[in-house]
């Protein structure tokens, strides 16, 4: 496997555990939430990995992002991760899946 294969194998990784995670208020996974802003997995095997909040106030506030962590220092091959929680711009139902968006019923 070379190394855009390797990259790639881990961010559908990421995603599966990401999508192992949940906002405990709501019945969807942070991913499909669209909570996650973006994932980069460098040459080195190193991810950075941007996500927000439904709201600033949010009582997970300080877990989601710890649980993040944790599945990302699960995976095999990471060398290094960082998770940086941002609230801009704020997130809103537009961000959500279509998977989300029917598991909630807007669809």
């Amino acid at each position: 496997m070379d190394n855009k294969e390797h990259i790639k194998a881990i961010e559908d990784r990421i995603v599966e555990e990401l999508r192992q995670i949940y906002d405990p208020e709501i019945p969807v996974n942070i991913y499909d939430l669209g909570l996650i802003y973006g994932i980069e997995v460098s040459a080195n095997y190193e991810v950075k990995l941007t996500m927000t909040l439904t709201t600033p106030n949010c009582p997970e506030a300080e877990v989601i992002p710890a649980k993040v962590e944790q599945a990302l220092r699960a995976i095999k091959g990471i060398k290094k991760s960082e998770v940086i929680l941002t609230f801009e711009p704020p997130w809103d139902k537009d961000m959500m899946s279509e998977i989300a968006m029917l598991e909630l019923g807007f669809l």
